[in-house]
């Protein structure tokens, strides 16, 4: 008889439920750590367990997911559709629950990529990561240099951009004359500004210990600013050893840089077996317009939740491809912009973009552009 099992997933424990085909039910709660792991995956082999079934509750689920995946055909469950009434909840009646859905053929398992994908993954969302700190350390350098009166940012289009770095860089070394410190900004704003607004722009009341402190910010920038160049260094270099076809058709695309095809494939790997049609893959995304009907009022058509790594990097891409001249992506927000605000002609053009990368990475063929 084929034998189910349950998992409800916490930081500290894990519950166990395996129900048989005649209804009885196996109960037991395990620890977290790797023997209790182990001992779990020997008491479903001791079972005869063919089919498991757990809730993605946070990262708690992945070293559970490591240790079972080899033996058994492991499904990972959104909470959200196998949620219980209120009222009804307990953990072991959760383990309880997930094995009867499961059982009953009711839950479809979420999209788990092997693993060369998820090293591409960890790497792509350290990206993410890096980037919001930088951003943050930027922003502090930036409120140090305005404490001191220095508002070169009011100038520049960047505030980590060269000229920014060049400025902070010789004031942390104690350099404060503005006749010098002007110097060191790019002409480009020299010019549309003016040499002497940018002087007294750099012109600011500091102490040894803003020195002290900005060095300190600056540092701290440096180091986010070097990490996030090795982990783009790294994801391009594993996506060129493995998927080196799938990274060059995707460059194809208007707007699809490498960084970008290197990102795209560590969320959606490399395999479209799992999305069945661009359709799947739009959804899974989270860029297709929620169905929110009633009594034959539409109430609302905001996009669903879904990958959001993938859907910032897609919303990028497609406005790159909006601004390349005599493109389809640039026509057709041209024309959506007509009808409708510039967020929505976006979102609509990103969600178009994944249909693109869907047919390119299923058929294995380059992006061919319609002719005019």
């Amino acid at each position: 008889m084929e034998r189910f099992c349950g998992l409800d997933v916490h930081k500290d424990s894990v519950f166990m439920c395996i129900l048989k085909e005649n209804g009885e039910k196996i109960e037991e709660v395990f620890g977290t750590l790797t023997p209790d792991l182990e001992r779990l995956r020997d008491t479903l082999i001791a079972h005869g367990v063919g089919h498991v079934a757990m809730e993605s509750t946070s990262v708690y689920w992945i070293p559970i997911w490591r240790v079972l995946e080899p033996d058994f055909d492991v499904k990972l469950v959104n909470p959200y559709f196998i949620r219980q009434l209120p009222g009804r909840k307990t953990d072991v009646k959760d383990a309880q629950w997930i094995a009867t859905v499961l059982q009953k053929g009711l839950i479809k398992g979420s999209f788990v990529p092997e693993g060369r994908i998820q090293e591409l993954r960890l790497y792509n969302r350290r990206i993410a990561y890096l980037r919001r700190n930088l951003q943050r350390a930027d922003q502090s350098i930036d409120l140090i240099l305005q404490r001191c009166n220095i508002r070169l940012s009011n100038y520049v289009s960047d505030i980590g951009g060269k000229s920014m770095r060049k400025v902070v860089r010789a004031i942390s070394q104690g350099q404060t004359d503005p006749e010098v410190l002007v110097t060191l900004v790019h002409t480009r704003t020299k010019n549309k500004h003016g040499v002497q607004v940018i002087k007294e722009a750099v012109t600011g009341v500091l102490s040894l210990t803003d020195m002290d402190i900005l060095a300190m910010a600056l540092q701290e920038s440096e180091f986010y600013e070097k990490q996030l160049t090795a982990c783009q260094e790294k994801l391009i270099e594993i996506c060129g050893n493995y998927y080196r076809e799938e990274l060059e058709l995707l460059q194809s695309v208007p707007g699809i840089k490498e960084q970008s095809a290197a990102s795209i494939i560590a969320e959606v790997g490399a395999d479209m077996a799992y999305f069945q049609t661009a359709s799947n893959l739009v959804g899974w995304a989270g860029l297709r317009p929620r169905n929110d009907q009633s009594a034959g009022k539409i109430k609302g058509r905001k996009t669903l939740h879904g990958n959001k790594y993938l859907r910032i990097m897609l919303v990028q891409c497609a406005w790159g491809a909006s601004r390349t001249t005599n493109s389809s992506f640039s026509l057709r927000f041209n024309l959506l912009r007509k009808r409708m605000n510039h967020n929505k002609a976006l979102i609509a053009n990103a969600r178009k973009l994944l249909l693109v990368i869907w047919n390119i990475l299923a058929k294995k063929q380059a992006y061919m552009a319609k002719a005019a």
